[in-house]
């Protein structure tokens, strides 16, 4: 079995006040980095060990010094590591020759664990971005996975709230309508993200978050104007968004938040004249640091076996109709 590189290395002076600040509860800091950064991060007192590629381990050194000199006269919190990550512009790194760390989330009914390649890919996309964009047919996971993450960042503290949005096309997102209050209103809606969670957390404490508001639904229509702070946000069916709903989304996540964006482009019930902001998104934002996009395709299907045999033949029948189509 062969291992990454590694570089051990002394903070001095020794302090043990300073090494509990850079750590965090837990080490919940020196895991912030390891997850931004692709390696790993050990230590006996002052003395450290990185692992990792060459160029991630350098760079993780130097930001370690820096923090543990700073960690004499400032607390940090998750926040500060964040944007100390995101001043040293080196996040990039973690793909310099580096495969992705496999992310195992504990919940009620066990351990999960990606499926395969994209679905390891896309856990670790969501530990280490603060935007992701999930994209695929149905089955692939996508919305599942990322509720786990959510769970597991509440789980941790990481962030103090979920917040499950879904546009409402059927209704117009006039919701008005329908009976009961807001929630029984959208609740048709966001069934596919109430299943994860009862999967994971069970049904009591589910309803028990969502009496204390510490679980939140909200169609996309009543998210403008609001600025969402150390939340894990969720926008599923987000191939049913405008292009304005989609930028109004996006621009709302704040400090300490994470937003996992899910959607099938081939899933759309807008109408055929309005442009899917997940489309939009997806070529407007391609490039943009800090955003992950991941892709799924049939083989990464983990329903029956046919719903896997059943998108390849409507991907097929689409291949065939666009090759059909006059140049």
């Amino acid at each position: 079995m062969t291992t990454s590189p590694h570089h051990d290395f002394t903070l001095d002076p020794y302090d043990t006040e300073q090494l509990a600040n850079l750590a965090g509860p837990f080490d919940a800091h020196l895991r912030q980095i390891e997850l931004k950064l692709g390696v790993e991060i050990s230590n006996r007192g002052n003395i450290f060990r990185v692992q990792g590629p060459a160029r991630a381990v350098a760079a993780t050194e130097q930001l370690l010094r820096a923090l543990y000199e700073e960690a004499a006269s400032e607390v940090f919190d998750a926040d500060a590591i964040h944007l100390r990550l995101n001043e040293a512009n080196i996040e990039h790194l973690a793909g310099d020759g580096y495969a992705p760390q496999e992310v195992a989330i504990k919940v009620k009914r066990g351990t999960v664990r990606g499926r395969g390649p994209n679905q390891s890919a896309y856990l670790h996309a969501i530990a280490t971005h603060d935007i992701n964009f999930g994209i695929g047919p149905a089955g692939t996971g996508k919305t599942f996975l990322a509720v786990a993450m959510a769970v597991e960042a509440l789980n941790e503290a990481r962030v103090q709230r979920l917040i499950l949005v879904r546009p409402a096309v059927e209704a117009g997102e006039k919701l008005g309508f329908l009976p009961g209050d807001l929630s029984q209103k959208v609740d048709p809606y966001l069934r596919p993200l109430y299943d994860a969670l009862y999967e994971m957390l069970g049904v009591e404490k589910v309803a028990k978050l969502l009496e204390k508001n510490v679980i939140e639904i909200a169609p996309l229509a009543y998210m403008r104007g609001r600025t969402l702070n150390d939340a894990f946000v969720i926008l599923d069916e987000a191939q049913n968004t405008t292009v304005e709903q989609m930028k109004m989304f996006l621009t709302r996540i704040g400090f300490g938040s994470t937003a996992v964006v899910t959607g099938d482009m081939s899933q759309t019930d807008l109408p055929k004249h309005i442009r899917s902001g997940l489309t939009d998104a997806l070529e407007v934002l391609r490039g943009v640091d800090g955003i992950s996009f991941s892709f799924f395709g049939a083989r990464d299907v983990v329903r029956h076996p046919l719903v896997a045999r059943i998108v390849r033949a409507y991907d097929a029948r689409d291949d065939q109709a666009a090759d059909a189509k006059p140049a």
